[in-house]
């Protein structure tokens, strides 16, 4: 038997070739990914990867002909604002809770604020490609601090269709840059997303996190570092957000950054969502929001939507207590 979860995410626009190889893939739900059956416990949804090989799928091809996670986060947002007087969210209120960062020591650059600047590899931070509903996909995601030293942050939807399946073929490359993995390919061996994402597509909670599995022996903290991460804090607080935006006018092929104080989603208040100055398009879906003005900053939100190709503001969900209680699932298994 297999229960599933969701929460919805959308970012922004489809290059050409995206919508010739969404067309090609076709709309219809994803297959069940195959594993353990997912389980569900305390609001977090689980899946267990038992594939193997999919850092041999990502060719270099492959990977720069992976389609803008932000597809999939657009139909969430459709969804999640159709279905929003449906929409029943848990209490998110709590203390504010800190994890710190895990050595080695992470990058910290000060930079003016931005609505993208380009930026240079960060050890922790990467792009991450999988496979849904026969389609080949990108987004961002980021190392986070955690008793295993192998957890991933990232959108909900670049893992969960939300709701449906689960995404396979999970592979997290950290400081790509144009084709390189100066630090090796790192598959995913569990899952995880708030059940309200997995099995609702809600936008408040697009957010996942994906455990990895040792590479070459090693803990991916051990080789790339891990951010520390904050929840329950101030709304309206600065950051600095990161993401490999591939839908034009960008390639996929280098970081990028954006930066600004964060304001109340207009559109779609019921999201509870922030938003920041941005132009980043679909790629950066999943890239990490850091509390202040550096990548050495608390994460405290990901790339999750924007409205349309010429967007100016990139929203990110807000991590209280139902976002948390997915990461501690993640950090501790």
């Amino acid at each position: 038997m297999r229960t599933r979860k969701t929460l919805a995410t959308s970012l922004l626009s489809l290059s050409a070739a995206a919508l010739l190889a969404l067309s090609a893939a076709g709309a219809a739900s994803a297959a069940p990914a195959p594993g353990k059956a997912p389980t569900e416990t305390s609001g977090v949804t689980s899946h267990t990867v038992v594939e193997t090989g999919g850092a041999e799928y990502w060719t270099a091809e492959k990977m720069r002909n992976a389609i803008p996670g932000d597809v999939l986060a657009e139909r969430a947002k459709q969804r999640s604002a159709n279905s929003k007087a449906a929409v029943k969210r848990p209490a998110e209120a709590g203390a504010p809770s800190t994890v710190e960062a895990q050595s080695p020591s992470l990058q910290a650059k000060a930079v003016t604020p931005k609505a993208n600047a380009s930026e240079s590899p960060v050890k922790h931070i990467g792009k991450v490609f999988f496979t849904l509903g026969g389609a080949n996909y990108v987004c961002s995601a980021n190392s986070v601090s955690s008793a295993n030293k192998s957890t991933v942050s990232t959108a909900g939807h670049c893992l969960n269709e939300g709701p449906g399946a689960f995404a396979t073929k999970f592979t997290f490359v950290p400081a790509y840059l144009n084709g390189s993995a100066p630090y090796g390919m790192w598959t995913a061996k569990a899952l995880y997303a708030p059940t309200q994402w997995s099995s609702g597509g809600d936008m408040t909670y697009d957010t996942g996190f994906a455990v990895m599995n040792t590479l070459n022996g090693q803990k991916l903290a051990d080789v790339v570092g891990a951010s520390g991460v904050q929840f329950n804090a101030a709304r309206g607080l600065s950051y600095k957000a990161f993401g490999y935006p591939a839908a034009a006018p960008f390639n996929g092929e280098s970081l990028k950054s954006c930066s600004g104080t964060a304001s109340n989603d207009p559109n779609n208040p019921q999201f509870n969502t922030q938003g920041i100055s941005c132009n980043m398009t679909g790629g950066s879906s999943g890239g990490p929001w850091f509390i202040g003005s550096s990548s050495s900053g608390y994460q405290n939100s990901v790339n999750s939507y924007g409205y349309g190709t010429n967007s100016t503001k990139m929203y990110g969900p807000y991590w209280g207590s139902v976002i948390q209680q997915a990461y501690s699932s993640a950090a501790a298994a």
